[in-house]
Formats: C-alpha cells, sequence, structure tokens
C-alpha cells in the first residue's frame, strides 16, 4: 500500500479539508504519474482502491472518497469499487450525492477523533 497517499488523505480528513483533486494529490504524494497516459491513471486508481478496499476491511471509511476531480466529483471507478465491497449498486450509488457526502463525512468524523488518529495513523 501506498502510504505517502493514505497518509496525505489522513490528513486533509484529520484537517477537514476539503477534497483533493487528482493531480493535486500526484503533485503533494510526489507521485510522478501523468494523467493523460491511461497506464498511469490506472496505476493510481489502484493505489487508491488498494487504500480503501484495506481502510474497508478493517472498519475505516473509504479515503478515496477525499480523492475527487475538480468538476464530477467522484468517478466511476470509485462507486465500482463500492460495489465491490457490497455497498450497493454503482450506477444507484453515483445518483445517491448523499452517498458521497457521507462517505467524506464518514473520513472527517473518524479521523478527526484523536483515539483513532493515534491508533491507526
Amino acid at each position: 500500500m501506498n502510504s505517502r497517499v493514505r497518509n496525505q488523505l489522513i490528513s486533509i480528513a484529520k484537517s477537514g479539508g476539503s477534497p483533493i483533486p487528482y493531480r493535486r494529490l500526484i503533485n503533494q504524494t510526489e507521485l510522478g504519474l501523468n494523467l493523460d497516459i491511461k497506464h498511469e491513471k490506472q496505476l493510481l486508481g489502484d493505489i487508491l482502491d488498494e487504500i480503501s478496499e484495506d481502510e474497508h476491511e478493517n472498519n475505516r471509511p473509504l479515503l478515496s472518497a477525499l480523492v475527487q476531480d475538480k468538476r464530477n466529483g467522484q468517478g466511476d471507478r470509485f462507486f465500482k469499487m463500492c460495489e465491490r465491497l457490497d455497498m450497493g449498486d454503482w450506477k444507484e450509488l453515483k445518483k445517491d450525492e448523499d452517498f458521497r457526502n457521507e462517505q467524506i463525512t464518514k473520513c472527517y468524523e473518524f479521523w478527526q477523533n484523536e483515539e483513532n488518529y493515534k491508533k491507526f495513523f
């Protein structure tokens, strides 16, 4: 798992900051990926999926909810991952703005709890 990306997302959640655009995440974590190259875009998706799948397995919120496209919010990949995690049909989840907001709120609430932060960071 990419700990630099996970740590950056936890820092955003702890501070209550706005979701981060993909390109800014790449720059801040020095991944060196180019989103214009399909393979590298896929690699970023794999990193985010791995982090959120691990968080979900350990009963923590989906940190990748904090990474969004500036214009469109979450992409299909996020919702398809949620479907794989038995959270519902990805197309229905994508239409449900409350679902998206809940995932972000869960991250903030979990990581702003000092006990959780100390235990899992």
